[in-house]
């Protein structure tokens, strides 16, 4: 196990800059995620640090040593990609054995090694099974088994999920958590899946046009978004974000108008934000209101997800009603919310400004 550095590393792809003067530290067995959006840069990080690809500048180090000389095959790191790439000729043992004959391991440390990892993974009973006998869930297992036998100081986890279904994803997701509970090797994880970052990680990596946008841990990155990129990202729904303009009674948000607490200039734009499950349907003590018509009504079973819009405005927004929830489009009435709920970011830059 070893601790990951990235310090100033940008990669440049000819005229675009994909990454752009990255600086991470990733402690010794703990698990990060990188997360974002296509394009964003997370798969490049972790093709640099795996040594797949180079940085165009920058010191990559795992442990105490510098590495960007190294090669790919003695950087002892582990990656699993998207597309498990299993030998389809070779039964599960061969495919996880293959990486250990190859560093010319010893035969009884093989023999030693593969039934463990099989059995930590739950697939010793497929051991003499072929890739094309096994479900989509059990060869990501093999893939992951092929890497935990090398013991390496590193994972590296390309959105290796992607291609299961959604229960398979969520049992999997679960297992890999306590996968990495149980053996505590350092783990960078990439994905563009909020729900996997916040469920998986130590710390998130958010990222966006090539940079960091925030790190922190799960609860961090959701509570207080550094800027409307985060914000808006992290969340499902996302976060509602309306434009508003100060006047002398409060924040006018359309032809509606929001109370203020505290000093701001007049005329003053700002992104309010508001999180969907902060809206409620009824009334509460302090609540705040806003009239909204219903766009579209989504049951999903242990809640029902409403898109509507506020009235005065061409303003949409998502919020959440209870199970069996019952209104038809076009239907208008008051939303409520707390002040104390409301973010607000520079419509210019995307920063968080200030906050009730």
């Amino acid at each position: 196990m070893a601790e990951v550095r990235l310090v100033e590393v940008s990669r440049q792809f000819q005229q675009q800059l994909a990454i752009d003067r990255i600086s991470l530290q990733i402690p010794d067995g703990e698990f990060w995620v990188l997360v974002g959006g296509s394009g964003c840069g997370k798969s490049t990080i972790l093709r640099g640090i795996a040594g797949l690809e180079n940085f165009s500048s920058g010191q990559v180090y795992i442990g105490d040593r510098l590495v960007n000389d190294v090669p790919a095959r003695d950087r002892d790191v582990a990656m699993v990609f998207q597309n498990y790439a299993l030998y389809p000729h070779m039964t599960v043992a061969e495919n996880l054995a293959f990486g250990l004959k190859m560093r010319q391991a010893k035969p009884e440390f093989i023999r030693e090694q593969v039934p463990k990892a099989a059995e930590m993974l739950g697939i010793s009973h497929l051991l003499s099974r072929l890739p094309r006998q096994l479900s989509g869930g059990q060869q990501q297992r093999v893939a992951l088994g092929r890497a935990i036998v090398r013991n390496p100081q590193v994972f590296l986890l390309d959105e290796p999920l992607s291609n299961l279904d959604a229960q398979l994803r969520d049992e999997t997701r679960a297992e890999l958590k306590q996968l990495h509970q149980r053996v505590g090797i350092t783990t960078i994880y990439v994905t563009h899946d909020q729900l996997e970052a916040m469920t998986l990680a130590d710390k998130i990596v958010v990222l966006g046009k090539g940079q960091i946008q925030q790190i922190g841990s799960p609860a961090e990155i959701y509570d207080r978004p550094q800027n409307r990129l985060v914000a808006s990202f992290m969340g499902n729904p996302p976060m509602n974000i309306w434009p508003g303009v100060y006047q002398p009674d409060g924040w006018q948000v359309g032809a509606q108008v929001i109370p203020a607490i505290g000093n701001y200039a007049l005329g003053q734009g700002c992104d309010l934000g508001l999180r969907p499950e902060k809206i409620s349907l009824e009334p509460l003590p302090d609540t705040v209101s806003l009239l909204v018509d219903i766009i579209l009504v989504e049951p999903l079973g242990r809640e029902t997800l409403v898109k509507a819009q506020i009235q005065g405005s061409n303003i949409v927004i998502d919020l959440i009603a209870p199970p069996g929830w019952v209104s038809k489009p076009g239907t208008n009435f008051p939303v409520y919310f707390h002040l104390a709920d409301l973010y607000f970011f520079d419509p210019t830059t995307g920063d968080r400004v200030f906050s009730n």
